[in-house]
């Protein structure tokens, strides 16, 4: 029975926890909800700072999860700027601040995110090196841009995922040099393979960014403390006035690593092992967004995902369980990015070797289609390109787990849903 007399903890103040704590008010409850965030900033939503943000097309204030008032007037103890250091689970408290100021909790909610990977070569510490996560980095990153697109600046831009893209499409609206540095042969490799991966590379060429595929980054140079070049294991060496690191993201797991939860193998993509209600190795703590790791009935494996979705509803899913609800949280994972004027939407999972042919629907050459990603004849994943209000169907194909007609499902004129049936 959870009533008025229990602490429910939330440590990590982005987007997963601010909507956990919202929704344990919106279910009813009237305990003490107290929210840890290391960040000064108020929680706010990660996508614009890759996109509209950084484009200076979104204020500042608009990427908020909630205006600053919210958290007093649903009485939520908001603690910025503090990091947690210590969980005993034994006692159930938790220890941050400075002062080591001890707190004892009932549940206990980790939803401390992700941190960027580091590039481990010669010259990181180079005034011009930059890496992007949080507000503070896009803040800066959004003054290079601009300082960079006025002055015929290079941007060099180690890593083709989605950050490294979003970036680089940006860099190009300022009007910066861009070069990105992938060791895979496409940009996305991992994620959408060569077949679409290489559509994104013919993106940002038509608009003027450099690809430098298969080769690695080893070195910034640098002069007088500031970057002036990058350079690759194929000996060449690139102008640079700033580098973006966008090698993707690890998992903050070191507290609960420390608390002795148990932890996901690197293979699965490390994270804090959870069960279907986003609840870890001890009954009374709970994990969700970025750092939870769960088995994924629909594809058969555990999985970690790091987007804005799982996010979103991890946090609210997680709370609910905590309250005693019944939670089976399976959704399909789902991403969108924004790149000039190619929007796009995927959901599922089909990293490169799960999957045994890809089928398009509609204009790829347009750049207006769905591409669908299969295996045995059953859909895996899909990618809607420039085309709208879809996901609900794609999700739908890919939960049915049935043989699709592949030849209606290439046929734009064919309803998804009647592929159903």
């Amino acid at each position: 029975m959870v009533d008025a007399d229990q602490t429910f903890v939330i440590v990590g103040g982005g987007l997963a926890g601010a909507k956990a704590a919202e929704t344990l008010r919106a279910e009813g409850f009237t305990g003490r909800v107290i929210l840890i965030c290391d960040e000064r900033d108020h929680p706010y939503e990660r996508p614009p700072l890759s996109k509209g943000f950084l484009l200076g097309k979104e204020e500042r204030d608009s990427i908020f999860v909630h205006e600053p008032s919210w958290y007093a007037r649903n009485d939520i103890e908001l603690h910025l700027g503090q990091t947690v250091d210590a969980i005993d689970r034994e006692a159930r408290t938790v220890r941050f601040g400075d002062d080591g100021t001890l707190v004892r909790y009932d549940k206990l909610l980790l939803v401390t995110g992700a941190e960027p990977r580091r590039l481990a070569v010669p010259g990181t510490d180079l005034v011009g090196v930059h890496h992007l996560r949080r507000l503070a980095h896009a803040e800066r990153l959004k003054g290079v841009l601009a300082s960079l697109g006025r002055d015929n600046g290079h941007l060099v831009i180690a890593g083709a995922g989605w950050i490294g893209l979003e970036v680089a499409a940006a860099a190009r609206e300022y009007g910066a040099e861009v070069t990105v540095i992938e060791p895979e042969p496409t940009p996305l490799h991992a994620i959408l393979g060569p077949e679409l991966g290489s559509l994104f590379a013919e993106l940002h060429s038509e608009h003027g960014v450099r690809f430098r595929f298969g080769v690695r980054l080893t070195e910034i140079v640098g002069q007088d403390g500031v970057v002036l070049a990058a350079r690759t294991d194929d000996g060449e060496e690139h102008p640079a006035h700033d580098v973006l690191a966008a090698i993707g993201a690890a998992p903050r797991t070191g507290l609960a690593e420390a608390a002795g939860l148990e932890i996901a193998d690197r293979a699965h993509g490390g994270g804090v092992v959870v069960d279907e209600r986003l609840r870890t190795s001890d009954p009374d703590i709970y994990a969700a967004g970025d750092i939870a790791s769960s088995h994924h009935p629909l594809f058969g494996t555990r999985l970690r995902v790091e987007h804005w979705a799982n996010a979103l509803n991890g946090g609210p899913a997680a709370a609910r369980a905590m309250l005693g609800r019944e939670v089976t949280y399976d959704r399909v994972p789902y991403f969108f990015s924004d790149q000039y004027d190619v929007g796009m939407e995927y959901s599922g999972w089909a990293p490169p070797g799960s999957y045994d042919e890809v089928v398009l629907r509609g204009d790829v050459g347009k750049r207006h289609f769905i591409a669908f990603w299969l295996k045995e004849g059953r859909v895996l994943a899909g990618m809607n390109v420039n085309v709208w209000d879809v996901t609900e169907r794609i999700q739908s194909l890919i939960r049915a787990r049935t043989v699709v007609d592949q030849e209606a499902l290439a046929d734009p004129g064919v309803p998804l849903e009647s592929l159903l049936s």
